[in-house]
């Protein structure tokens, strides 16, 4: 049996009042409406519910709305900050920002429509240097949509 203090805690969901202490964006791009489940150093469970409302659906595509693959990575993104956020030692600084910094491997498995519930997984991979690096997996019931490598660091976000 694996000792209590070595074995990160998991912990259950943020609301969207917490969510939006830690990521800056605003409607209509703050792409996370709920953290279903997190372990620091480890893993994050989002949620994105997709409303035929959302601003893109307008032009992509009138006859046929489908979420936008940047959307989809976007929405990974900032589920990635979030964990960064939740892993780092010291106490929050609202005046720090996780920026999205790096994308490789992303792949499109199906497409994601108004009314779909997209479930976003991340994986912390490994920190250097101030970088992190995540896989990232976006499902809709239970099927994988999206897959990428996702990087981000953190600044300051009045840095110059």
């Amino acid at each position: 049996m694996s000792n209590p203090v070595d074995t990160p805690a998991k912990h259950d969901q943020i609301n969207i009042n917490e969510i939006m202490q830690y990521l800056p964006h605003r409607y209509p791009f703050l792409m996370i409406d709920r953290v279903l489940e997190y372990t620091p150093n480890e893993r994050l469970v989002a949620r994105k519910n997709v409303t035929y409302n959302e601003p893109y659906f307008a032009g992509h595509f009138p006859i046929k709305p489908i979420m936008p693959g940047v959307m989809i990575l976007e929405a990974l993104a900032q589920a990635t900050g979030i964990l960064a956020f939740k892993s780092v030692a010291e106490n929050h600084d609202p005046d720090s920002i996780y920026y999205f910094v790096g994308i490789d491997k992303a792949r499109f498995k199906r497409p994601v429509e108004p009314g779909d519930t997209l479930e976003l997984e991340v994986i912390f991979q490994w920190a250097k240097r101030g970088i992190w690096s995540f896989a990232g997996k976006a499902r809709v019931d239970g099927v994988i949509v999206c897959e990428a490598k996702i990087m981000c660091t953190r600044r300051k976000a009045f840095e110059e």
